[in-house]
């Protein structure tokens, strides 16, 4: 079976807990269940991984170049994940990177992100939609 690869960078494993006046009240587990329910009509599965560190997420991408596409929250290391950078660049498929909040809308440190130029797409600012909403492009672009 097809696989999408989902994966979520630093503190996303406490959310629902984590300022959720900032990122929700849904959990990883909740949010891994609905972007299964979005892919489960292509045929596909998702495969979700949560890391703290840069170094796990990026031997995760390389161990997953045989799924279909990814949907990426790197959280904080889009500000100077240079190492997740390149091995996303170097990712086969289409990916999408993903935050909860509005990162424009909060600190200017915030404001750029290294790994955006190499992403298919870039969903911010919906809260838990957003991953659906990647899921969904996923579907419609991946042949």
């Amino acid at each position: 079976m097809p696989e999408v690869l989902l994966l979520n960078g630093p503190n996303l494993g406490i959310l629902g807990r984590r300022e959720p006046e900032i990122y929700g009240t849904d959990t990883l587990a909740d949010i891994e269940r609905a972007v299964g329910e979005e892919v489960a009509g292509r045929g596909w599965r998702v495969v979700a991984r949560q890391h703290d560190c840069e170094g796990e997420m990026i031997r995760t991408i390389q161990d997953s170049y045989e799924t279909v596409g990814a949907i990426v929250n790197p959280g904080a290391l889009m500000i100077a994940g240079w190492s997740l950078r390149d091995a996303l660049a170097n990712y086969p498929h289409p990916w999408l990177e993903v935050h909860l909040s509005n990162v424009w809308a909060r600190e200017s440190f915030r404001h750029d992100s290294v790994l955006a130029p190499l992403a298919a797409g870039v969903i911010v600012g919906l809260g838990a939609l957003g991953y659906r909403l990647a899921a969904r492009a996923l579907v419609a672009t991946v042949p």
